[in-house]
């Protein structure tokens, strides 16, 4: 299965995601979108199959977002997207791609939903808290 996973080593819930595929067997080509940036076709298209939307992925703790002054009802979806080329840090993450779809991983377990071989329990969250139990079955 091709998994691509958009990282940010610095993010306890991207490392776990990541910590969790790679534990489940899979090699996923990891995009640390900080280094690389984004093009406004790339987010879009991201977006569009996550369904999400430009407000709906900002990162607004540990970011830029309210000095920018994206957090105002008023700022429109292209104001969003624009500021998230400029300042990456400002869109959510991580985000994962696979055949069974584009997800927003937040939390860790979303990511549950997009693979299918899961790794042997138990397996944790970044919070400590049980994601899959020792029998291998999803903790909700």
């Amino acid at each position: 299965m091709s998994i691509v996973i958009y990282h940010n080593p610095e993010c306890g819930t991207s490392r776990n995601v990541l910590a969790l595929l790679e534990a489940a067997g899979y090699t996923p080509t990891i995009i640390e979108y900080l280094k690389t940036g984004w093009t406004l076709p790339q987010l879009l298209g991201l977006f569009a199959a996550a369904g999400l939307t430009p407000k709906s992925a900002l990162r607004t703790t540990k970011s830029p977002a309210a000095e920018l002054g994206l957090l105002a009802d008023t700022v429109s979806d292209t104001e969003i997207l624009d500021a998230m080329v400029e300042h990456p840090v400002l869109v959510n993450r991580p985000i994962v791609c696979t055949p069974k779809g584009v997800r927003l991983c937040r939390p860790s377990e979303t990511v549950l939903d997009l693979i299918d071989i899961w790794p042997k329990g138990p397996f944790y969250k970044e919070d400590g808290a049980v994601m899959i139990d020792a029998e291998g079955k999803r903790v909700s």
